[in-house]
C-alpha cells in the first residue's frame, strides 16, 4: 500500500470532519472502541477502519515530525510530472482508479519491482540485493530436506523491535505448534538487548527449527518447502510474499503495516492477523490453522492466483510492463 494515498486524498478532498480533526482527541481515542470507527470518506477504500490506517496519521499530536513530513511531501507529489508506484494494477485497482480521478499527473504502476531480479533474462540484476544486512544461505540447504509446503518462515524485517516478553511469546507459540520453521533473529531485534532465546526453547525445537541472523528473503520465499510467512507486513515483505504465492500470518507494528495487513487479510484473502498483544496460545492456534486448516488451504489457492497476477503484470503486454514503457516515452525520454 503506497503511503502517498492517504495524504494525497487528504490534500485534494476536505471532508466535513477532516482526518486531522479525528487525530486531535485525547489519548483514550487510540485505545478504545473509536479505533473501530469506519473512515468512510477515503475514495477507493470503503469500510476501512481507523485502526487500519497508518500509525503516523493516527497520532494525537499534530506537530508530530513524521505527520508534518508526509503532509509536505504529499503536497509536493501533487505538483509532480508523474507518480511512480511499486504496485500493480490488479492488486490495488479501486485505490488507483480513485487517485487517477483526482490527480492531474499520470500514475505509473511498475511493480512488483522486486520481481525484476527474478527474471532469467536479467542476469545483471540477479546478484543485486536490497538487503540492509549480511545474508546467510545455509537455510536453503536446510530447506532442501523438507517436505513441500511444510515450513513457516518468520521475519519481522530490518527495523522492527520486540520486547523480551513478545519474543518469548512468539517463541513458545512456534514451539507448541510443532511445525517446522525458519526464524530470522537480528542481533538488535529485542529492545535494549540482544535477541536471546531460552535454552528450553532451543532444545525443544532443535530438530525442526532453524534460527538465523539474516537471509535472502526472496530465495527463501520462493522455495517449495515454504508454506507461509509470519511477517510485520512491511510493503517490501508483503510484495515479496505475494510474488511467490506465499500466504501470511500478520503482526503489523507501525507505519503503513496496519494498512497492508488489512488488505492482505480482508481484501486479498491471503492472511490471518495476530493480536498486537501477542499470546503464545494465539500464535500456536493460528500457526496450526494456517498450516493445516481449511482457511489455510483456501489462502494457499488465493495466494497462487495473486502470484500469477503479479507475474502477468510484468510480462510483455502486462500492466506494469506497459506502464514502464509509457513512463520511458512520456516522462523520462520526453525531458531530453
Amino acid at each position: 500500500m503506497n503511503n502517498y494515498t492517504f495524504f494525497v486524498f487528504l490534500e485534494i478532498r476536505k471532508p466535513q470532519h477532516s482526518f486531522l480533526e479525528l487525530t486531535t482527541r485525547d489519548e483514550n481515542f487510540l485505545t478504545n472502541g473509536d479505533l473501530e470507527t469506519v473512515v468512510d470518506w477515503i475514495p477507493g477504500m470503503p469500510n476501512i477502519r481507523l485502526r487500519d490506517l497508518p500509525s503516523f496519521i493516527r497520532t494525537t499530536i499534530l506537530s508530530d515530525i513524521v505527520l508534518q513530513f508526509c503532509q509536505v511531501k504529499c503536497r509536493d507529489a501533487l505538483k509532480a510530472s508523474a507518480l511512480i508506484l511499486n504496485t500493480f494494477e490488479d492488486l490495488e485497482k479501486p485505490v488507483l482508479d480513485a487517485m487517477r480521478e483526482r490527480i492531474s499527473c499520470p500514475i505509473y504502476t511498475i511493480g512488483p519491482v522486486v520481481s525484476f531480479s527474478q527474471s532469467e533474462s536479467n542476469v545483471h540484476l540477479n546478484s543485486v540485493s536490497m538487503s540492509l544486512w549480511k545474508e546467510e544461505d545455509a537455510c536453503l540447504e536446510w530447506l532442501n530436506d523438507k517436505e513441500p509446503k511444510s515450513v513457516l518462515y518468520v521475519s519481522f524485517g530490518s527495523v522492527i523491535v520486540l520486547t523480551p516478553y513478545q519474543l518469548n511469546e512468539f517463541a513458545w507459540g512456534l514451539a507448541s505448534s510443532q511445525r517446522p520453521f525458519i526464524w530470522v533473529l537480528r542481533e538488535d531485534l529485542v529492545v535494549g538487548k540482544s535477541a536471546m532465546l531460552e535454552k528450553e526453547f532451543v532444545e525443544a525445537t532443535k530438530e525442526r527449527g532453524l534460527i538465523m541472523s539474516w537471509c535472502n528473503q526472496m530465495k527463501v520465499l520462493s522455495h517449495l518447502a515454504i508454506s507461509g510467512f509470519l511477517t510485520h507486513n512491511g510493503w517490501n515483505s508483503t510484495l515479496e510474499s505475494i510474488c511467490n504465492g506465499v500466504p501470511m500470518i500478520c503482526w503489523p507494528f507501525f507505519a503503513d503495516q496496519q494498512t497492508n495487513c488489512r488488505y492482505v487479510c480482508k481484501e486479498w484473502g491471503i492472511g490471518m492477523e495476530i493480536n498486537n498483544d501477542v499470546k503464545r496460545e494465539d500464535v500456536e492456534a493460528l500457526v496450526r490453522e494456517f498450516m493445516e486448516g481449511e482457511n489455510g488451504k483456501e489462502m494457499q489457492l488465493r495466494a497462487k492466483k495473486w502470484k500469477e497476477s503479479s507475474k502477468s503484470a510484468l510480462q510483455i503486454g502486462g500492466s506494469s510492463y506497459d506502464n514502464f514503457e509509457r513512463l520511458l516515452k512520456e516522462v523520462l525520454l520526453e525531458k531530453h
